[in-house]
């Protein structure tokens, strides 16, 4: 069966001048005079394609676009002893007895991340920072080396140095990122989660890996009302014993009391005491040295604690954001997310580019559900990401942006965190501008990155992701593990790429990092997500292959049955499920749908009906779902994503292991014992 975006005329295509000044096309261009690409290679698949046959070339063609400064072997012109040893075998590298096995990237370089995204010392904007109540604070790049260099001497004055853990449990603040950035520059390795998590939430991540210095803020402001974090705070600092400072901001309370919490100071404070300093320096250690902690859900037990390197990040990072999102210089990026999500460590690297990076903490809708674009209109937000779910809901709430905003400034709108449906593809073309690109992009936690991104050189098809990243092997395999298209299947990465995790934290013979992605097919990077390669050579991602559904041993993406439910307009959103049946008499499933309806909306036979209706026309017989249930609320993860996996767990009454992992817990009560699933 086609994808709605598998067929049709482009959404949005590159005008000739965009064409000639995209950051792909001078990079292409440079290759070719160099010789180093074959003159076949005329756009940016063609590229792509060439970029997984020489990974060596390629991302050294990366590392001097970028112009990475590093020192080592052939410093500075070739400052490493080889830019990929063992590139052929797909595994987890690791050590052994007699040395590393496994890929590794640029080996003997010595670099630092920080010292990357802080080049730029100028009065230009680094930072912006806007919560519910509008712009709070505006940070030069001058301005930030600055207050990095005092924050650095701070946390070196704790004892933190090479290999320590700084955390932070905070909103998304320009302390975050100075933070970061600090320990980053001491060659400390960077963790953090937002202060949405609760105590044991926080103390799941934090606990494994014994962090010397928490950052925290004292309250934060969400959908209008204000969030306390001390008595939490109190809770956590009491947990970890190997904390030898907690600096607190304050964000809401300028007179926060702090007597009570041990070892803690004022943030604001710390930094005064080092005022003197104010240019950073910068530890260059190994490619590979660990810069972030980042963390699985946790919706199936503990997280597991994924280690990322600082040349990987670094490289994967400029790739996307120079080539496949075309930031410039000057360019104005924002992303909605928040200090738990991936997202925010990938805006972050905009400032490697010499871009204004925007920070927004708060609620995306409420209490004001155009404050995200008034704020791209009074900053001139140039590049504009957001959720699915975000676009989805301004539509669904008739938030049309373009009458509520000036946009002249956007170029671009990337959406990730869950598939984009075709008719989000419409709503941005209509109530946002056919000249604004749209860039569904798709990666993980996991790499910290992207399978599949943008090209600002190629067309836009409604409902695809238009490209497989540039030096990312990403395949689509059917169930004997064979390369296919145009039926969905397992996306899969056949070689190796610079931002794999180096390690999993806590895993010192790298079964749990095997066991992530490698038992599924030896050799092969599982991704977990169920995707379709399309005759234009975009993706289309389906949903998570461990939610996929199997009515009559016909596989479902999830995916395909929201993008058809939430065009309805008394559906909010749904969550589909298979719930097996008829033990007794032989195992059997059916397909049974939650919808979160309007205000005032009943779910009646005649809405069951155009539901049903629905998906049989637009999809097929196998997805129309035996059961549907109206309920009040759809759990999700902290970072949004809705969890098909824990309420299934529930339905068959089976234990949700870590409903930390969650925002709204509570909701999975709604899913208990529910008359229509008796069998």
């Amino acid at each position: 069966m086609a994808s709605d975006g598998a067929m049709g005329s482009p959404i949005w295509e590159p005008t000739d001048a965009d064409i000639a000044v995209a950051r792909m096309t001078a990079f292409r261009t440079t290759l070719l005079a160099q010789g180093t690409v074959p003159a076949t290679v005329t756009d940016a698949h063609a590229l792509q394609r060439w970029s997984v046959e020489h990974p060596g070339a390629f991302w050294e063609a990366v590392w001097r676009a970028a112009g990475i400064q590093a020192d080592g072997p052939g410093a500075p012109d070739s400052p490493w002893e080889s830019v990929l040893h063992d590139g052929h075998s797909m595994r987890p590298p690791h050590r052994t007895s007699s040395g590393w096995e496994g890929p590794r990237w640029f080996t003997g370089t010595r670099l630092n991340f920080a010292e990357h995204l802080l080049r730029r010392r100028d009065d230009a904007l680094a930072l912006v920072a806007w919560n519910e109540h509008g712009a709070q604070q505006r940070l030069t790049y001058r301005d930030l080396a600055a207050r990095v260099a005092q924050c650095a001497a701070a946390l070196a004055s704790q004892g933190v140095g090479v290999g320590d853990r700084v955390a932070g449990w905070l909103p998304n603040l320009p302390e975050a990122v100075i933070v970061m950035l600090a320990t980053a520059s001491l060659g400390a390795t960077w963790s953090s989660c937002s202060p949405d998590f609760g105590t044991k939430g926080v103390l799941d991540r934090f606990g494994q890996i014994a962090p010397t210095v928490l950052v925290a803020a004292d309250a934060y402001w969400y959908a209008g009302k204000r969030m306390d974090c001390m008595p939490r705070l109190r809770e956590i600092v009491a947990a970890l014993p190997s904390l030898r400072a907690v600096w607190v901001v304050p964000y809401v309370s300028p007179d926060i009391e702090l007597a009570d919490l041990p070892l803690a100071q004022r943030f604001d404070l710390v930094l005064a005491s080092h005022v003197h300093r104010t240019e950073p320096e910068f530890v260059r250690l190994p490619f590979d040295h660990p810069l972030y902690i980042l963390y699985s859900s946790g919706t199936t037990g503990l997280p597991k604690c994924m280690v990322h390197g600082a040349g990987g990040t670094l490289l994967q990072h400029w790739k996307e954001l120079a080539l496949h999102t075309d930031v410039q210089a000057n360019d104005v990026l924002f992303y909605f997310t928040t200090c738990g999500w991936m997202m925010w460590n990938w805006l972050v690297s905009g400032l490697a580019l010499g871009a204004t990076v925007v920070l927004y903490d708060g609620a995306p809708l409420a209490p004001d559900p155009t404050i995200l674009w008034r704020m791209a209109e009074g900053e001139h937000v140039t590049v504009f990401g957001t959720s699915a779910k975000y676009l989805a809901m301004c539509e669904k709430e008739g938030v049309v942006p373009r009458d509520v905003a000036n946009l002249s400034a956007l170029r671009a709108i990337l959406s990730t965190g869950s598939p984009l449906a075709a008719h989000s593809y419409d709503f941005v073309a209509h109530a946002i501008g056919p000249r604004v690109r749209l860039s569904s992009i798709s990666g993980g936690t996991d790499i910290v990155s992207c399978f599949a991104l943008g090209d600002p050189t190629g067309p836009v098809y409604r409902g695809e992701l238009q490209m497989r990243g540039l030096g990312m092997a990403v395949e689509v395999h059917d169930e004997r593990g064979q390369p296919v298209q145009g039926v969905p299947g397992e996306l899969v990465c056949t070689r190796p790429f610079p931002s794999m995790p180096v390690a999993f934290w806590n895993d010192p013979d790298g079964a749990l990092y095997r066991a992530a992605y490698f038992e599924h097919t030896p050799g092969v990077w599982r991704h977990g997500d169920w995707a379709e390669l399309t005759a234009h050579d975009g993706l289309v991602i389906h949903g998570r292959s461990d939610t996929t559904l199997n009515p009559g041993g016909v596989r479902i993406g999830t995916a395909e049955i929201y993008r058809q439910v939430e065009q309805i307009p008394e559906v909010v959103e749904s969550l589909a499920v298979e719930q097996t049946i008829g033990i007794a008499a032989g195992t059997d499933s059916r397909v049974v749908l939650f919808v979160r309806l309007r205000e005032h909306v009943m779910l009646t036979e005649a809405l069951e009906k155009r539901i049903r209706t629905r998906i049989r026309e637009h999809t097929s017989p196998h997805h129309v779902p035996k059961v549907i249930v109206a309920v009040a609320d759809i759990p999700r993860t902290i970072s949004g994503k809705i969890t098909e996996i824990a309420v299934r767990e529930v339905i068959h009454g089976r234990p949700v292991r870590n409903v930390e992992a969650l925002a709204n817990p509570a909701a999975l009560e709604l899913y208990r014992d529910i008359p229509a699933l008796r069998h």
